[in-house]
């Protein structure tokens, strides 16, 4: 295989994008909320992944996966995509590896067709984006793209309005007494450092995730613990989520050291109030 994979394993934008304007989220109306979180909660069962789902892939795949996901990133910031996207891209990723064989030199275009579909089924406007992904090296062709397209959403049977971290993180913050932006930009900041860490995170549903990382950004930013009122929506309580907790403290604490170290750079960023410099507290209040 090719060393200079890390290198080529790029996705560019030719042209600046003009930020769409913001849509209302429909997670945030209060009539539909309840029923879409119970939805959630029932295909974040049925979709779980196995933890030892890359058993049949080539023993490179793994780190290949990490060099990958670092790209999304970037690419998630230059061409101004929602955080969702990058959940969504990732999900469908690692799905199409739960189920098919990979060889290393098809990572790149199965990660290339994973941001495109969830582009199209998240953003707004998701042809002037489609058509400002390019891959650096090799340059494949519109052809080659888009056969992998239609091989995925084959092999994913089309499910692809699936429960990220990122969705139910959007339910919890509607729980604060007021919103917080620095709180909702570090538990998206953990949520996710926890989308690389397979083998720590896929034990955990997506909603106990989302849980955990709420409460740490919470209890980092404001001293405040998990609210009676998500406690009554989630049936969870701090002892449900601390196990979570435990290794997403340990996660936060490493965080500066991450292997996908676009994440840290992202939320370094005022636009996400900085808040990878925000220092871990040393010990979680469980209680």
């Amino acid at each position: 295989m090719d060393v200079s994979f890390e290198a080529s394993l790029s996705l560019e934008v030719s042209v600046k994008l003009e930020a769409p304007p913001k849509l209302p989220n429909i997670m945030e109306v209060s009539d539909y909320a309840e029923d879409i979180y119970l939805y959630l909660r029932e295909m974040e069962v049925k979709f779980k992944l196995n933890m030892d789902y890359m058993k049949n892939q080539p023993d490179t795949i793994d780190g290949l996966r990490v060099l990958l996901l670092n790209c999304l990133v970037v690419a998630g910031q230059l061409l101004e995509l929602q955080n969702e996207t990058l959940h969504l891209a990732v999900n469908y990723f690692d799905r199409y590896l739960s189920l098919e064989p990979v060889s290393p030199e098809t990572l790149q275009l199965l990660g290339i067709a994973a941001l495109r579909l969830a582009t199209k089924f998240e953003e707004a406007y998701p042809l002037r984006i489609i058509q400002l992904i390019h891959h650096r090296a090799g340059q494949y062709t519109k052809k080659q793209i888009t056969g992998m397209e239609c091989r995925m959403l084959q092999v994913l049977a089309f499910h692809l309005a699936l429960p990220t971290i990122n969705q139910f993180l959007t339910q919890y913050f509607l729980h604060q007494q007021q919103p917080n932006p620095q709180v909702e930009s570090l538990a998206m900041f953990l949520g996710e450092l926890c989308l690389v860490d397979t083998v720590t995170y896929l034990k955990y549903l997506p909603s106990v995730t989302a849980g955990a990382a709420f409460h740490l950004a919470l209890y980092t930013v404001t001293g405040k613990s998990w609210p009676e009122s998500l406690v009554q929506k989630t049936g969870y309580t701090l002892e449900t989520l601390k196990p979570c907790l435990m290794d997403l403290h340990w996660t936060y604490l490493s965080a500066s050291q991450h292997a996908v170290y676009s994440i840290p750079e992202k939320y370094r960023k005022p636009m996400y109030h900085s808040v990878a410099l925000i220092p871990p507290p040393e010990t979680l209040n469980l209680e």
